[in-house]
């Protein structure tokens, strides 16, 4: 493989990953911000509803069921906002650490060249962890939200056959 000093490529290739996963994260964060929302949203509806019916009916215990679900989604999904933003940060740093180190690779001794390149290396390393980390929280929080909703599928026909 060329070296920085030999080819631009080189230098381009270092700086191109963390860019891409760079955005890889953000999009990531974006959506997971959109069911943070989603969470927020559904969380006041049922508050809402549970403050116009009788405390003690069957109906009020499912709901306040149902709000404690929300509250474990919505704090699965912070944690893996926090680690997507992690990533993000960390591939910004890999990114400007590249930068630098191939700026200045020909005129540095190659022991800071050494400790550039590892630092390098650890934010992405610190990135990707991030990105899998958060994609497992995700992956977490989407089983859930789907056993809620069929959990709630089920209140609703369960509620529907009942004898008035």
């Amino acid at each position: 493989m060329a070296t920085f000093t030999e080819s631009p490529f080189a230098a381009l290739t270092v700086i191109v990953a963390p860019a891409i996963l760079t955005n890889a994260s953000s999009v990531l964060s974006l959506g997971t911000g959109n069911r943070i929302a989603r969470v927020v949203d559904r969380t006041r509806v049922l508050a809402a509803g549970l403050a116009a019916i009788d405390p003690a009916s069957p109906r009020a215990a499912a709901y306040r069921a149902h709000l404690e679900r929300l509250k474990l989604r919505a704090h699965l999904l912070l944690r893996a906002l926090r680690w997507f933003y992690t990533s993000i940060g960390a591939f910004a740093a890999a990114a400007l650490i590249s930068v630098v180190g191939s700026v200045l690779a020909s005129s540095m001794a190659d022991p800071i060249f050494q400790i550039l390149a590892a630092l390098g290396l650890l934010a992405g390393a610190v990135g990707v962890a991030g990105l899998v980390i958060g994609g497992v929280v995700m992956a977490r929080e989407t089983r859930l939200a789907v056993q809620f909703l069929e959990q709630e599928v089920e209140f609703i026909q369960a509620r529907e056959h009942s004898p008035a």
